[in-house]
């Protein structure tokens, strides 16, 4: 027996039914060997971690602009976040918590640079059907390896497909519109609750929200720090959670319910659209629309950037338009490449 049967004879000891087994996955489109040591949802775990689009997520936006201070959440310490509460999660309930992280560290590979602001412009400029979370997906299917993907299980790839929940109800009424596994619903909460909280914190840090402004009616719920904020949500999906009918009907109580919704409103009205953080979002705005314009009009920078962006094998002009891959390339950039390319193009370089 292989180290990863013996694992995967141990999972079927400790883990709930209602959890998935790493023995039981859809499987990979393109069928591969099993690896001996790791199960299938390790191997996916550290596919992402290895991958490129990974990396970038160091300096991508979350919502403050990453250089304007080293304690800012980024999207990678915002998806670490993510990772570790769907894991203490998935733990509690004894379900599958290499398949939870795996998810919750893919769910934004494909997010834009600037943080929402970019995606908000390349719905207006490529596609209103442009998301991050199908952008997500895009990357681990067709985008990494110069095109080959990272041949995800079909239990990562659908929870990253299905996590994103933009404004609507923090439990949805379709069901449909949630991810197929128990883990991969984890993962979808466990996001609104890491940034309902770094938000918060990093809002106050810089000072376009105080402490005070928050209302009552969520700091006397869900806590007044980080970490009493981070505790009270977690145990409250634990505990609130049940069985019915053979399925895990994940839950919180209605005040939590409230006063999470609550704050999500006090964010995005005094946060996510103040004037202070709009205001740097429409210059976002402005870079990556003339970027994306500049690249459907110049077929040499297109080229040049798909290299520098090591992206040759996945920017194939016989099978997808200009528009696309110009969208591909623009979504694939950091904040700081993105601003230090339109530097480089649209500002007058001094002659020597």
């Amino acid at each position: 027996m292989s180290i990863r049967e013996e694992f995967e004879e141990r999972e079927k000891n400790f883990m709930s039914p209602l959890g998935c087994l790493s023995s039981e996955t859809q499987g990979r489109k393109r069928p591969e060997p099993p690896c001996l040591i790791r199960t299938a949802f390790e191997v996916d775990r550290d596919r992402i971690v290895y991958s490129s689009a990974f990396r970038r997520l160091k300096y991508k936006t979350q919502v403050f602009l990453s250089p304007l201070g080293d304690h800012y959440r980024t999207r990678l310490t915002h998806t670490l976040e993510v990772a570790q509460i769907a894991r203490a999660v998935a733990r509690a309930m004894r379900l599958n918590e290499d398949l939870a992280e795996a998810i919750a560290l893919g769910h934004d590979l494909g997010h834009t640079p600037f943080g929402h602001g970019g995606e908000t412009a390349l719905k207006e400029i490529f596609s209103q059907k442009f998301a991050h979370s199908e952008q997500s997906l895009r990357v681990v299917e067709a985008l990494e390896n110069k095109g080959d993907g990272l041949n995800l299980t079909h239990e990562v790839r659908d929870g990253i497909l299905r996590h994103s929940k933009g404004f609507g109800k923090i439990f949805p009424d379709n069901p449909d519109a949630e991810p197929c596994t128990a883990e991969g619903k984890i993962v979808r909460l466990a996001d609104i609750m890491a940034y309902l909280n770094h938000d918060l914190d990093d809002a106050i840090r810089s000072g376009v929200i105080s402490e005070e402004q928050v209302p009552e009616s969520c700091s006397g719920v869900i806590g007044r720090t980080h970490s009493q904020r981070a505790t009270t949500m977690i145990r409250d999906l634990i505990f609130s959670s049940r069985v019915h009918d053979g399925k895990l009907c994940l839950e919180m109580s209605g005040e939590m319910c409230s006063a999470m919704a609550t704050l999500r409103k006090f964010l995005y009205e005094n946060v996510y659209r103040s004037p202070r953080v709009h205001a740097e979002f429409m210059k976002a705005k402005k870079i990556l629309s003339e970027l994306y314009h500049f690249f459907l009009e110049n077929e040499d920078r297109l080229q040049k950037e798909i290299i520098n962006m090591e992206m040759e094998g996945c920017c194939n002009p016989d099978t997808q338009s200009r528009e696309r891959i110009v969208c591909d390339l623009i979504a694939s950039m950091t904040d700081r490449y993105a601003l230090d390319l339109y530097t480089t193009i649209f500002f007058p370089s001094p002659l020597v």
